[in-house]
């Protein structure tokens, strides 16, 4: 005796179930990746474990007076100060004639980025090489 079945297998997919799988994962990547890239910045600063093997030929020292809020400028650890304004001029005159002029920046710790950025513009107008000087650690 022959037993048949009445109902037939189907054998289709249907596709809306993954089509909403797929649009959920989609809104959850995009609402993740905006929660990857925060506003705020961490920078972590660099420590100094090796040395530059340029030799700078001429060094910039810039120390501050928190008391006074004032800050002065020193080419060649000199102890007369020099203005910004004439840092320019002077270290034109030392470097003339070197072949690959580098400045090294001795800054202290509580100087502010504004004035490290100054004598930074200088170096790259001139297109001098320049040397953030940093304590061992």
């Amino acid at each position: 005796m022959a037993i048949k079945r009445r109902s037939k297998v189907d054998a289709s997919f249907n596709m809306s179930s993954m089509t909403d799988i797929v649009f959920l994962l989609l809104i959850f990547f995009l609402v993740t990746s905006t929660l990857v890239n925060p506003n705020a910045l961490k920078l972590l600063l660099p420590k100094s474990t090796n040395q530059v093997s340029a030799k700078p030929m001429v060094s910039i020292s810039i120390k501050h007076y928190p008391q006074s809020n004032t800050f002065s400028y020193h080419i060649n650890g000199k102890n007369t100060p020099v203005r910004l304004s004439e840092i320019e001029l002077i270290i034109q005159n030392e470097l003339k004639e070197e072949d690959d002029p580098t400045v090294s920046l001795h800054v202290d710790k509580t100087v502010p980025m504004e004035q490290v950025v100054n004598i930074m513009n200088i170096a790259k107008r001139n297109q001098y090489r320049i040397i953030l000087a940093t304590a061992p650690e």
